[in-house]
């Protein structure tokens, strides 16, 4: 039971809700697929994650069109809880040698995601030419 004022897993949603939100589809082939919708008082969040090969992982952070490409930052703790871990998953910006963009999708005026204020997208490098995505959107 929530009254209004404290965050919550929506379990009637997952990776469909979260992809629809963003307006991003996890490429045919992709695996390890997964999403969660955090109700907020404030703003909900969109996770979505999946496994891709690298260059459609670099085509989907193209798309979302950042003003900076990706890039590597220093390992960081995760300020906003564990988002990620509810999806059994490690939060992306803990993880070393992970390239991250953030996109203001109504900032660079991308009409497909009005509704969305922002984008964080993490790119991991996994081996044999295989990335994992992690979005996070609200």
């Amino acid at each position: 039971m929530t009254d209004g004022r404290t965050s919550r897993w929506d379990e009637n949603a997952g990776a469909p809700e979260a992809s629809a939100f963003m307006h991003v589809t996890a490429p045919k082939g992709a695996t390890e697929v997964k999403g969660a919708v955090q109700i907020n008082p404030q703003e909900d969040i969109y996770l979505l994650s999946f496994v891709t090969s690298e260059k459609n992982a670099e085509g989907i952070a193209a798309d979302l069109r950042p003003e900076e490409p990706l890039k590597v930052k220093k390992v960081d703790f995760a300020p906003d809880g564990q988002l990620f871990r509810h999806l059994g998953l490690a939060e992306p910006q803990t993880l070393k040698g992970a390239r991250s963009a953030g996109v203001c999708p109504p900032c660079v005026k991308d009409d497909r995601r009005k509704k969305v204020q922002w984008i964080d997208i993490y790119v991991q490098t996994l081996k044999a030419g295989h990335a994992r995505v992690y979005l996070k959107a609200f």
